[in-house]
């Protein structure tokens, strides 16, 4: 009857036989072939569970866009400031639908009234007012608004300012809404 010794038929990771690996091996054995195996269960495992963190990771996203969506809504009307106080060619801030959206309000001509959400659709810098040139100008990335329509003339911006809808009654210039344009 012989006796094999336990490192006999082992690989080890630096390709020497057994009998000449350092003391140290013995305490911390590898296989090097059986540790680069996987096996197909494991695989599978593996693949599982990514694939359900991932749909986790979306559907929190999805719940989170509801709520957000759910909080978001504009109140019926809010008032902003009176007629008689944003003079022609003057330029009013506000705050609407909540507390972090800055608008600005603009008054071109004697019957005209546009309003914008303040933050540039290209990376959320503060846009600023240039009547003289008929634009809102984003400092940041040299971007340009049309004051008129909202829609990108200049720069790194492709999608349009946010327009507040407007209603002035009795004197008093009001928000009533916020409409998001894709182009």
């Amino acid at each position: 009857m012989s006796v094999e010794h336990p490192d006999q038929g082992r690989c080890f990771p630096d390709g020497r036989p057994a009998d000449e690996q350092p003391a140290w091996r013995g305490d911390f054995p590898i296989d090097w072939p059986e540790d680069h195996y996987v096996a197909r269960r494991d695989y599978a495992r593996f693949l599982v569970l990514t694939s359900l963190a991932f749909a986790v990771g979306q559907l929190w996203i999805g719940v989170k866009g509801l709520i957000r969506r759910g909080r978001d809504h504009a109140p019926s009307r809010a008032e902003i400031a009176r007629l008689a106080d944003v003079p022609i060619g003057g330029v009013r801030t506000f705050v609407y639908p909540g507390p972090g959206n800055a608008c600005l309000l603009l008054r071109t001509d004697e019957t005209t009234l546009v309003a914008y959400g303040q933050e540039c659709t290209h990376l959320s810098c503060a846009v600023v007012p240039r009547l003289e040139r008929g634009e809102l100008h984003c400092p940041c990335h040299v971007g340009a608004f049309d004051l008129t329509t909202g829609r990108p003339i200049a720069g790194p911006p492709r999608r349009p300012l946010p327009r507040i809808a407007l209603e002035v009654r009795g004197g008093v210039i009001y928000a009533t809404g916020v409409e998001e344009r894709a182009s």
